[in-house]
């Protein structure tokens, strides 16, 4: 698991946020994937509140253009993201300001698991605290065998508590306690072992292996990977038997969209689906 739904739930959409933030992760559509690359080598591509209302920006900003089937969050350099800008949890930013920096990490979050398209990781390096928490968080996460993972803030005095939550959902209590309480890194298969990471590959086919992940779901009908992803992370908050009272809803809503109709029709007459991603 993932998050929770209280997270799913709480983030409301915000307003536009001004370009000279967006600046900081960099977006460009291709073929109907959204590519978002935090940009900013000179910090290790630290989660600085200008940082994560870029990506914010760049994901509600196309969302829901029906052109968009998915979102592939990578970034420049050998360090995916070091974590939050710790010049910003510096004693002089006062409290308030502190709770505004988790408050923007919780809303990127949200918006992530909110996103009616799937958001897929592509790790390259190292992704540590915030930034492990931002990965663990995506939909997916596929990651070359050169990258690791890490929630070192116990060393700088501020106990990764929020990375946590995203890692512990990801991976077993006694992996994530390993990770948490000794702050050491655990490579790329051993994030793949423990669940983690979604599918790990040598550097050299990292674009290969993303693309041929993003054409599997443009393959499917947009509406209907959306009606999926917003039930699955809805039922995980819930037990095995409202889940299963839940999902039944859904599948028939399901099926009585125009596209759960074309996909079953499409299958009886053996030919490929038209979809309207209705």
């Amino acid at each position: 698991m993932l998050m929770c739904r209280q997270i799913f739930n709480k983030c409301q959409v915000f307003p536009l946020l001004n370009v000279s933030n967006r600046k900081l992760s960099t977006y460009q559509e291709k073929d109907g994937v959204g590519h978002i690359v935090l940009d900013n080598e000179k910090t290790r591509n630290s989660l600085s509140l200008d940082m994560m209302d870029s990506i914010l920006g760049n994901i509600v900003a196309h969302q829901d253009n029906p052109a968009i089937r998915c979102f592939v969050l990578s970034a420049k350099g050998r360090v995916f993201s070091a974590g939050h800008n710790l010049k910003e949890l510096t004693p002089d930013k006062g409290s308030d300001f502190h709770k505004q920096v988790f408050a923007k990490c919780t809303e990127l979050i949200g918006t992530i698991l909110r996103s009616p398209v799937p958001v897929i990781a592509r790790v390259d390096g190292l992704a540590a605290a915030a930034g492990c928490q931002l990965v663990a968080s995506c939909d997916m996460l596929v990651c070359s065998d050169r990258s690791s993972f890490s929630t070192p803030g116990a060393s700088f005095g501020i106990f990764c508590s929020t990375p946590g939550i995203a890692v512990a959902r990801a991976i077993p209590r006694m992996k994530a306690s390993y990770m948490l309480f000794t702050g050491l890194p655990i490579s790329a298969e051993e994030a793949l072992t423990a669940g983690m990471v979604s599918k790990v590959v040598p550097a050299e086919q990292l674009d290969q292996e993303i693309e041929t992940i993003c054409n599997a779901i443009k393959s499917k009908s947009r509406a209907v990977i959306g009606l999926g992803k917003k039930f699955f992370y809805e039922q995980l908050a819930l037990d095995i038997n409202a889940a299963y009272e839940r999902g039944e809803h859904v599948m028939t809503d399901n099926l009585a969209t125009v596209d759960g109709q074309e996909g079953i029709r499409s299958f009886v007459e053996k030919r490929k689906a038209s979809w309207k991603h209705q």
